[in-house]
């Protein structure tokens, strides 16, 4: 008798350590699109985003060049399918004045860049440079309009120049600078971070100016502008209580969150030296994006039950300290294996919740914290962060299908996360995507997966993974990691059985 418990024993505790890792999804119950808004990233006037990074100029003698765009840069970015791109900040966007960036280069006054390192801004890529680029990478620009240190009267002129196909003062400069049809842009942000660097406003003030600055932003033509309010940092839930509280919401299309994966604010950690332990914690910081967007979600659920308003994480990623030897004030660092698995976990986070999130940011593009590209002089690497974007990418305008997970979890002393983390979708041709992340810094997943409300009869995939953790691409070994064909999934009888590394990233294609 004795035996024959511990053999039931044992059983019940097989069966529950393989249930561990289970996932069911359902094909035929998809509602919602994934907008490919969520693949949106971010460009500011800091360090070598802008100059050095995208813009080198014209006529450079090592770098071929389009109007004075880094010619690479560009195919980089239009094999990645960029939807939206984010400028001139960040900070610098409540002290950017967009008149000092047209017209003649002589004719253009320079600033101080008070934000980032008191660096001269000598305003030679502004606001035609920024919109001709979009076009060039076929996504569209989100402008952020200067609240903090600017005038309303400003940013209505902006968008009249932007936008108006009519005779007005403002059309009329645009054509003088060479510019004859408008860009049409869509989306506005009315100033960044009111909170802090916009103007360490209260809530109540910046829903008011707020208010104000909307009156006086008119669409035109057939362009409905889509206009984004300053949101919250973090867990302020209530600034987006009241944001949604006193803002009419025929006057709002989205409230921004912004959440950086930050280990301690005073003690970032290195980028590529770090220990399991920071690591650890980074992930931590990661996922409490999930947190960070249901919470949010749930007050914008109450005044806003139908959800008219969109959720805009406009700016997210990991943030380290800055590579040895490099300006403070620059925020250049390294891109590894922890930052690909941290943006495969933030993107699955946005796809489940599509219906609320609309758009979102990585900060920031090019050569500055969880950049998706790297530059040195004529050279230029793709980090893994670029790699999980471009697989990830097939989730873009695709049906969201709902799934439930039961994973193991990643343990570290007393401290423990969900080890998986997944997302899926069906697209117009009917194929099935799945996205995995395996966080664990140690241990394999052995995942099964129980498809329901559709019949497959093949799998195929892609994997990004890497010998260590703290493994990046440089401009010596660029294509270190790169994506690799995955042969880790067998299917039979819509019984999914997938082997996911350590530190993975895996995305699945069934038909």
């Amino acid at each position: 008798m004795k035996n024959l418990h511990l053999t039931l024993l044992l059983t019940l505790c097989s069966i529950s350590m393989y249930a561990q890792n289970q996932i069911v999804l359902n094909a035929d119950l998809g509602k919602h699109t994934i907008s490919k808004h969520i693949y949106g990233h971010f460009s500011e006037h800091l360090g070598r985003c802008i100059y050095d990074g995208i813009y080198v100029g014209e006529n450079n003698p090592k770098i071929p060049t389009v109007d004075g765009v880094r010619k690479d840069v560009i195919d980089a970015l239009i094999k990645l399918k960029i939807p939206n791109l984010r400028w001139p900040g960040g900070c610098f966007a409540d002290t950017y004045h967009w008149k000092d960036g047209i017209g003649p280069l002589a004719n253009r006054p320079t600033i101080v860049n008070t934000w980032w390192g008191n660096v001269t801004e000598n305003n030679s890529f502004g606001t035609h440079d920024f919109l001709n680029l979009c076009e060039k990478l076929g996504t569209e620009p989100y402008l952020s309009g200067n609240v903090g240190s600017g005038t309303v009267q400003e940013l209505a002129d902006w968008v009249q120049y932007t936008n108006f196909d009519g005779v007005s003062p403002m059309s009329k400069l645009r054509k003088e600078n060479g510019r004859e049809k408008p860009w049409n842009v869509r989306f506005w942000g009315l100033g960044n971070e009111a909170w802090g660097c916009g103007g360490n406003m209260k809530p109540e003030y910046y829903a008011n100016i707020y208010r104000q600055y909307a009156t006086f932003m008119t669409s035109t033509g057939n362009t409905r502008l889509y206009k984004i309010a300053s949101g919250a940092s973090d867990a302020d839930y209530n600034w987006t209580e009241v944001l949604m509280r006193d803002i009419p919401h025929n006057m709002l299309d989205a409230v921004a969150l912004h959440h950086y994966s930050v280990i301690d604010w005073n003690k970032k950690g290195p980028s590529t030296t770090f220990s399991e332990d920071q690591y650890f914690t980074t992930m931590q910081r990661a996922y409490q994006m999930e947190e960070l967007v249901t919470r949010h979600s749930n007050i914008m659920d109450k005044y806003d039950p139908n959800k008219r308003v969109d959720l805009i994480v406009d700016e997210w990623g990991g943030w380290y300290d800055v590579e040895p030897g490099t300006n403070g004030a620059f925020l250049y660092q390294q891109n590894t294996m922890r930052d690909a698995v941290l943006a495969g976990m933030t993107l699955n986070i946005f796809q489940n919740h599509c219906e609320r999130v609309k758009m979102a940011n990585l900060a920031q593009i090019v050569n500055v914290l969880q950049a998706v590209i790297l530059t040195k002089e004529e050279k230029m690497i793709l980090t893994p962060t670029y790699h999980v974007m471009e697989m990830y990418n097939v989730h873009q305008e695709a049906t969201m299908l709902p799934l439930t997970i039961q994973t193991n979890q990643y343990k570290l002393d007393n401290r423990q996360l969900p080890a998986l983390t997944c997302s899926a979708s069906k697209n117009k041709e009917g194929v099935t995507h799945i996205s995995l992340t395996n966080i664990h810094a140690r241990e394999a997943q052995e995942i099964s997966i129980d498809l329901r409300g559709a019949k497959y009869a093949s799998v195929n995939g892609r994997i990004l993974t890497a010998a260590t953790l703290q493994d990046h691409n440089t401009f010596e070994n660029p294509e270190k990691i790169k994506p690799a064909a995955y042969n880790g999934a067998t299917l039979s009888n819509n019984q999914l059985k997938v082997k996911v590394p350590p530190f993975s990233v895996v995305v699945l294609a069934l038909k």
